[in-house]
């Protein structure tokens, strides 16, 4: 059986993200992006105002968030060109913290050159790794890629301003997310 690792992925985006959100310490939930400036419409499943300052975030259906999660997270990242677990961990990046960040992740995990243009170097790598053994003791070098991207994600995280705020949630957010991947390996 064939896994469809967007639908994996889509399952654990609207369970992880939930109904609509609309602390105002969070500038997500801003048209602006920023708190406290522009309209506080909030986010819902995952689709901010700040993102999407023309969407009726209310009104969203769990269908158009997945659309959207799609075109312009999983497809940036070209996810499709990944093993299901690995595809499943990048996509969640770039959903919480861009595209480019998920792949600047991505390629500092693989050691190539963190250009955010996910290519031949970048896919060759991801190949490799997928069938290369563990030099961390796991059971497979893609087990180490997958570990070494949370690792990345974490960094880039703590380094965020409002970490101290919401970290406790992405941290445990990231490990969920680390737990559905590694049911797809």
């Amino acid at each position: 059986m064939t896994v469809d690792a967007f639908t994996v992925w889509g399952a654990f985006l609207m369970t992880a993200e939930g109904e609509l959100s609309t602390d105002p310490r969070d500038a997500g939930n801003w048209t602006s992006g920023m708190c406290f400036i522009g309209t506080c419409k909030g986010t819902k499943f995952g689709i901010s105002a700040a993102a999407y300052p023309d969407l009726d975030i209310a009104n969203l259906t769990s269908e158009a968030a997945l659309a959207l999660a799609r075109r312009d997270y999983w497809t940036p990242c070209h996810c499709d060109a990944f093993p299901p677990a690995l595809a499943v961990v990048v996509a969640d990046a770039a959903y919480t913290s861009g595209p480019l960040t998920a792949k600047r992740a991505l390629q500092r995990a693989l050691l190539v050159t963190a250009d955010g243009i996910i290519g031949p170097e970048t896919l060759a790598a991801v190949a490799s790794a997928a069938v290369a053994h563990s030099v961390a003791g796991l059971r497979s070098g893609l087990e180490d890629l997958l570990v070494e991207f949370m690792a990345q994600r974490e960094v880039y995280e703590t380094g965020l301003s409002s970490f101290r705020t919401f970290g406790l949630g992405w941290t445990r957010r990231n490990a969920r997310a680390l737990m559905v991947a590694c049911t797809l390996l």
